[in-house]
């Protein structure tokens, strides 16, 4: 079978280059949005020539002309978009919608994957505020997508270990704790980690997969559905060495979100619904999605002590 050709917007971000990676590494033709707004982004033009070089395809496009996106859409089969909303969110709602309208246009897309690759939305609407507004505005795009009629696939990849795995999922820090390690109530709720070159490992093989066509993938490998105070236990065992662990407890958290600023309340928010309320665990997939490690067992994706060891 013919691989799709895939366009990656939002190439240069965290997942994004993954993505690029992943569509060359599998074989797919792949392009690569390149938005006149990078400026003077030096590092952000290399990365985006390293892929050229690697056999991406560059195509020029800004959110601010609608033709030119139309123009870029119109190359490939596949659009896949991972910009991130960490700082913007209300610009990443902005652009996402201007990208199903492009799409809509082209009227040539078989499958066009937002920007999600975190929490399910769908099963977020009760999150607390201020985070919530990640969930509902990623709602906002779906709605927009189905309305319009586009194929699509929705990707919930979970933890991306960098940010949960290394730092015992303590806030504040992305390295691993030296001397104590706070436990979220018994540190016995589980979630799941996922290494990021291996979600978009998963992605680009979901994205010619009639099997997913309309549905959510969920990467939930097995081996890494795991609880805090397992990682933490991961962590000793490679080290020799106990940590000095601390309970905080559901009232206590949410009490520490009082005071931070607002990207300090979002990351209180997902926490807790990760750690206390288990929102990626506490369901069963239902026929509305599928499972990745099932669908694609050939790939070897990278268990969290492994993944550790790179921090030794």
């Amino acid at each position: 079978m013919e691989k799709s050709k895939v366009l990656v917007v939002g190439g240069t971000g965290y997942i994004g280059r993954r993505m690029v990676e992943a569509s060359l590494a599998q074989g797919h033709p792949t392009f690569v949005l390149q938005r006149p707004e990078i400026g003077m982004d030096i590092e952000k033009l290399q990365m985006l020539l390293s892929f050229k070089a690697k056999g991406a395809t560059l195509v020029e496009g800004s959110f601010a002309d609608h033709k030119s996106l139309v123009e870029a859409v119109k190359k490939v089969d596949v659009v896949i978009c991972t910009m991130s909303g960490v700082h913007f969110r209300s610009h990443n709602l902005l652009m996402q919608l201007k990208l199903v309208e492009a799409i809509k246009e082209a009227g040539n897309i078989k499958r066009f994957l937002p920007s999600e690759f975190g929490m399910d939305p769908a099963r977020m609407g009760d999150a607390l505020e201020p985070g919530r507004v990640t969930f509902d505005e990623k709602m906002v795009v779906r709605k927009a997508i189905e309305e319009a009629n586009i194929p699509h696939t929705y990707v919930s990849s979970n933890c991306f270990a960098a940010y949960f795995v290394p730092n015992c999922s303590q806030l504040g820090t992305l390295t691993p704790p030296k001397e104590k390690v706070f436990l979220y109530g018994d540190g016995n709720v589980k979630a799941v980690f996922v290494d990021e070159d291996d979600v978009a490992a998963y992605t680009i093989k979901a994205i010619d997969d009639p099997r997913t066509l309309n549905k959510t993938v969920y990467v939930r490998p097995p081996e890494n559905i795991l609880s805090q105070r397992q990682i933490i236990e991961m962590w000793e065992k490679l080290t020799g060495k106990k940590l000095d662990k601390s309970s905080i407890s559901a009232e206590e958290f949410l009490v520490s979100m009082k005071g931070l600023d607002y990207a300090g309340q979002v990351g209180v928010g997902h926490f807790y619904h990760i750690y206390y309320e288990g929102c990626l665990t506490n369901f069963e997939i239902g026929e509305e999605g599928e499972e990745a490690s099932k669908l694609y067992p050939e790939v070897d994706y990278i268990r969290m002590d492994e993944y550790l060891k790179r921090y030794l």
